[in-house]
């Protein structure tokens, strides 16, 4: 499964991991998956072009943090033009292929003031599929925080624990979608491909989390998972419209 945006590598190491090689190796190998799903990728990018509106009125910073490999970015280009997007990633593997697709990038940390912005100099921030491979999400959250504006935008994804397919997998004694075990191999969950998922979130949890941390929550959406299985994408396009039942969860907060 590679729901992680990437939007995701810079994640494990930023936010705490440190003094973790074997996290720092596995985030910079280039083989680890680091695509999103287009549909997702397109969802976030309209929920954000509906906040920030047209450019028109004053071109906006957003970062994208945990920008990978700039695919994410260069899909939701058309969406946001006229705005000003700075990719940003720990991962100097995935910027020098993020330079190929976004205009600015910049490489940073998620903790410890590790962003390279002052304080309230972003007006928005893509998190996309980041926040499930971090080791302390709520030191990464502050960091984004300090660098947002005050009514500054916050849009994050990341997958469900409680798909509408995880609950019958969960029912059967199988492992969730989008859990992991080991960053080795994948063990006892449908799925070939380990992308270092340490957290998962349900609806309510994200948005717990999220006010938690200093912002208001304004919407949660829900987008397809890309490696759901071709027969069962119907249904999991129309699991969308319940949020706490779709594959990706995508949220929409402001800064207080």
């Amino acid at each position: 499964m590679t729901a992680r945006a990437r939007s995701t590598e810079p994640a494990p190491a930023t936010a705490g991991a440190h003094h973790d090689g074997g996290l720092r190796d596995f985030y910079e190998d280039p083989a680890v998956p680091v695509a999103s799903g287009t549909a997702r990728t397109l969802r976030q990018a309209r929920m954000l072009a509906a906040a920030l509106g047209p450019a028109t009125g004053g071109a906006r910073t957003v970062l994208d943090i945990g920008c990978g490999d700039g695919s994410a970015a260069r899909t939701a280009a058309p969406l946001l033009a006229g705005h000003q997007v700075v990719g940003v990633d720990w991962s100097q593997d995935a910027l020098r292929r993020a330079r190929t697709r976004v205009p600015y990038t910049v490489r940073g940390e998620l903790t410890g003031g590790g962003l390279p912005f002052a304080p309230e100099s972003a007006d928005a921030v893509l998190f996309s599929e980041v926040v499930e491979h971090l080791v302390d999400p709520d030191g990464a959250l502050d960091e984004i925080r300090r660098v947002l504006r005050p009514g500054g935008h916050l849009m994050l994804s990341t997958p469900n624990l409680a798909a509408w397919y995880n609950r019958g997998l969960l029912l059967a004694g199988v492992q969730p979608v989008f859990s992991e075990v080991s960053l080795r191999a994948v063990h006892g969950r449908p799925g070939r491909e380990v992308v270092g998922h340490l957290r998962l979130y349900t609806a309510r949890a994200l948005r717990e989390f999220v006010a938690a941390s200093g912002f208001e929550v304004v919407r949660l959406a829900g987008a397809p998972f890309h490696g759901v299985p071709r027969p069962l994408r119907p249904l999991d396009r129309l699991a969308c419209a319940v949020p706490s039942l779709s594959s990706i969860l995508l949220l929409h907060a402001r800064r207080t």
